[in-house]
């Protein structure tokens, strides 16, 4: 019934160093003080564990449980947990500050297209020489790509330059892509080919 000391859990059995503790029976019931021993023997008669569950209370509390099947819910709750959260993918997207009109909006659709599947992107103008005399330039391409996103993301973080090159961040807004059909992010390019 003993166990070797872990230091990934609460205290068991001949872990619990304490020499009183407040117990609580295995239906949750208030058994009052006990001296750890005498929670000992009632445990192993039950054939259960002693488990401290408060040891920073004084005394500590101690509840009788079945320890193993008190960890696997302990460890199916946290997995529940784990799945439930949201994961935020951050794409990245690079522009430069003199783009031309088809790259820019080649480079939209897959901006769109991120969006849709419900990344994060961080938007990013590089400067190269002589560019970076003129960041003005990246910041009119930036709120060009804001205006043109306004009905399907927010800003999230504003323009901010950072050494050569200036970032953006975009959020999708929830439900902005609900009544946009699937394809319809790129149909000036499915217009072209067509016409070949």
């Amino acid at each position: 019934m003993y166990k070797i000391a872990r230091n990934d859990g609460p205290r068991i059995n001949g872990e619990i160093t304490s020499r009183t503790c407040r117990l609580i029976g295995v239906d949750g019931s208030q058994l009052g003080l006990f001296g750890v021993r005498d929670a000992l023997r009632i445990a192993e008669d039950q054939g259960l564990d002693l488990v401290e569950i408060a040891p920073n209370a004084n005394p500590p509390v101690c509840k009788v449980l079945d320890y193993s099947k008190y960890k696997y819910e302990q460890d199916r709750k946290a997995k529940a947990a784990r799945k439930n959260q949201a994961k935020v993918e951050i794409k990245e997207m690079k522009f430069r500050p003199k783009i031309d009109v088809g790259d820019y909006e080649t480079k939209k659709g897959h901006v769109m297209r991120f969006l849709k599947k419900g990344a994060k992107v961080k938007i990013t103008i590089m400067f190269r020489g002589r560019e970076m005399a003129h960041p003005e330039q990246g910041r009119v391409v930036l709120d060009r790509l804001a205006e043109d996103l306004k009905p399907y993301a927010t800003v999230e973080q504003q323009p901010v330059m950072e050494g050569r090159n200036m970032h953006m961040l975009v959020a999708p807004i929830k439900g902005a892509f609900d009544n946009v059909p699937d394809g319809d992010d790129a149909p000036s390019d499915k217009k072209k080919k067509e016409k070949k």
